[in-house]
C-alpha cells in the first residue's frame, strides 16, 4: 500500500500545507532517505511536492548522525541530529521542528528497531515513555516492535564477549509479547488505535500501524 494511502493525507493541489515526517533512531539515515524518495514518487503528479515534504531523522550516535548529514542528498527537506528521546528535553527539541511549519505534529513517526534498546538499557518505565513521547509527536506511527527472543539473544551476545549484562534485563516485569505490550499502552495511554498490522518483518519482528484517535 503507498504510503499516500495509508496515511491518508492525499494529494490535494488545493492543499499547501507541509508533509512532516519523523525518524526515529534513524541509523546513518539509509532509510530516512529511502523514505523520503518514496514519497516524491508517490507524490509526482505535485509539481511542489520537493517543497512540501520535509523529514527528520535523530538518532543517539553522533557518528551514525554525522555519516547521515554528510551524504544526505536533500539537505533542504531533510534533517539529521543526534538526540537522546529518553530526555525531556528532546520533546521540545522535535516539537519546535514541527511547530516552524505550523504543525502540531508531525504526520508520521516511524520507529524501527529502537523499542528493545532503549528497554534493556533504562528499563520498563522508558519503554513506555518511549511510546508515549512518539505517540504525542505525531498523528501516525509505524512502529516496528522487536520480539522478546531478541532481548534474550542481545544479553546472551553480551555474555559471549564477556560483558557485563544489561543493567535491566534481569528485572524487566515488561516481557514476553512485546508487540501486544506496545499495542495496548498506545491504545490505553496515548489515545492511538491500531489501524493495521503489517505481519513480522524478516527479522520476525512485528511492523505496527497506529492512527491518532
Amino acid at each position: 500500500m503507498k504510503i499516500l494511502e495509508l496515511l491518508h493525507i492525499g494529494c490535494r493541489p488545493e492543499s499547501s500545507e507541509p508533509v512532516l515526517m519523523l525518524d526515529a533512531g534513524c541509523n546513518s539515515g539509509d532509510l530516512s532517505v529511502a523514505l523520503y524518495k518514496h514519497l516524491l514518487q508517490e507524490w509526482q503528479s505535485e509539481s511542489d511536492a520537493s517543497e512540501r515534504v520535509f523529514l527528520l531523522g535523530f538518532d543517539l550516535d553522533r557518528d551514525l548522525i554525522l555519516r547521515a548529514q554528510d551524504s544526505n542528498p536533500f539537505p533542504q527537506n531533510i534533517q539529521f541530529v543526534s538526540l537522546d528521546i529518553t530526555h525531556e528535553e528532546s520533546h521540545t527539541t522535535l516539537t519546535s521542528h514541527s511547530e516552524k511549519f505550523g504543525r502540531r505534529r508531525y504526520n508520521l513517526c516511524t520507529c524501527f528497531a529502537v523499542t528493545m534498546w532503549i528497554h534493556l538499557n533504562h528499563g520498563d518505565a522508558a519503554f513506555l515513555a518511549l511510546l508515549s513521547r512518539l505517540a504525542s509527536l505525531c498523528e501516525y506511527l509505524l512502529l516496528e516492535v522487536q520480539p522478546w527472543k531478541c532481548y534474550r539473544s542481545a544479553a546472551r551476545r553480551l555474555r559471549k564477549l564477556g560483558r557485563r549484562d544489561f543493567d535491566h534485563f534481569k528485572t524487566l516485569q515488561i516481557c514476553g509479547d512485546m508487540a501486544a505490550h506496545a499495542k495496548e499502552h498506545l491504545e490505553q495511554r496515548c489515545s492511538m488505535e491500531l489501524t493495521r498490522s503489517f505481519g513480522t518483518t524478516g527479522w520476525d519482528r512485528s511492523l505496527l500501524l497506529f492512527k491518532r484517535r
